[in-house]
């Protein structure tokens, strides 16, 4: 009788240790970008903040990545006194991509799933963010 119940609580216990692994597993799979983001995009320098992006900004540089066949380089990312910037917020990027033209980039953003705001600036850096919808060019 005690056997069996040492093997009862060890199925049971083992069961309970099971559960939460399972449900980390299914959690991953659905995630809502068919990208992979953890490598999408570099950093132009080691002061970049970008540890802060949410998974949409994360999604919308990979997908610039897959369109453009190259890696954004993350220029300006979270700037906490930025005012009303979505940057303040850490919800946009300002990038470029060498070898790649600045209508391309813009194009490749434009088709990105979630994308906000798109701004170009006359050095050829691209503003993306998650933020309304809007357009605009500095130059």
């Amino acid at each position: 009788m005690r056997t069996l119940f040492r093997v009862a609580l060890g199925c049971v216990l083992s069961i309970g240790f099971l559960s939460p692994v399972e449900a980390v597993e299914t959690k991953k799979r659905h995630f809502f970008m068919k990208h992979d983001t953890t490598v999408a995009y570099t950093l132009q320098r080691v002061s970049v903040r970008a540890s802060c992006f949410p998974d949409e900004l994360k999604g919308i540089l990979a997908h610039i990545a897959k369109k453009t066949g190259k890696k954004p380089i993350v220029t300006s990312g979270h700037r906490p006194r930025s005012g009303k910037s979505q940057h303040s917020h850490c919800y946009a990027a300002d990038i470029r991509v060498p070898g790649v033209s600045e209508k391309k980039i813009v194009a490749a953003a434009a088709s990105a799933p979630g994308i906000g705001g798109i701004g170009r600036y006359c050095n050829g850096i691209v503003h993306v963010d998650i933020g309304p919808k809007r357009r605009w060019t500095y130059c």
